[in-house]
């Protein structure tokens, strides 16, 4: 298993958690970024620089990431393209995307960005919170711990 990390827009205090968690758990962990992003020197993590292409970070996971990978994104569209296929996606404010959700959650992005384009105001994301923080350190937790379990008992 491979934790992929979309990492151009993911908060530092996300970022921390997810370096802690992959060298506690000894994960292969890449931060995909279109910047240069600092890791520690370790095995299990890395940074990956991309091109300036704005979508260049999401094609590489999407080529890159296998069923059975975890991925952490705020990219709605990414995470679309990558439920399907049998990834864990979860959002740097710790919700847990699934088939059963992911039409839905795309729908609403979509159409924000409907009304953006047509002039329309809307109203930005929350300031990012302890809460949020607390929430993906919960949600990374189980998901993880589910793929560790699964994993042993195949």
């Amino acid at each position: 298993m491979t934790l992929w990390v979309d990492a151009d827009a993911c908060p530092g205090a996300i970022k921390e958690l997810i370096i802690r968690t992959a060298m506690r758990l000894k994960i292969n962990t890449v931060f995909v970024a279109n910047k240069y992003i600092s890791t520690p020197e370790s095995i299990y993590v890395s940074s990956l620089r991309i091109g300036a292409d704005p979508e260049a970070v999401d094609l590489y996971i999407v080529e890159n990431a296998r069923p059975g990978d975890f991925v952490v994104t705020q990219d709605i569209p990414l995470a679309s393209a990558l439920v399907p296929r049998g990834v864990t996606v979860i959002s740097t404010r710790g919700q847990l995307f699934t088939e059963a959700n992911i039409g839905e959650r795309l729908s609403i992005r979509n159409f924000m960005q409907d009304l953006r384009d047509s002039g329309g105001i809307t109203p930005g994301p929350k300031e990012f919170s302890q809460k949020d923080k607390q929430r993906f350190a919960d949600t990374l937790d189980r998901e993880l711990t589910r793929q560790m379990r699964m994993r042993k008992e195949t």
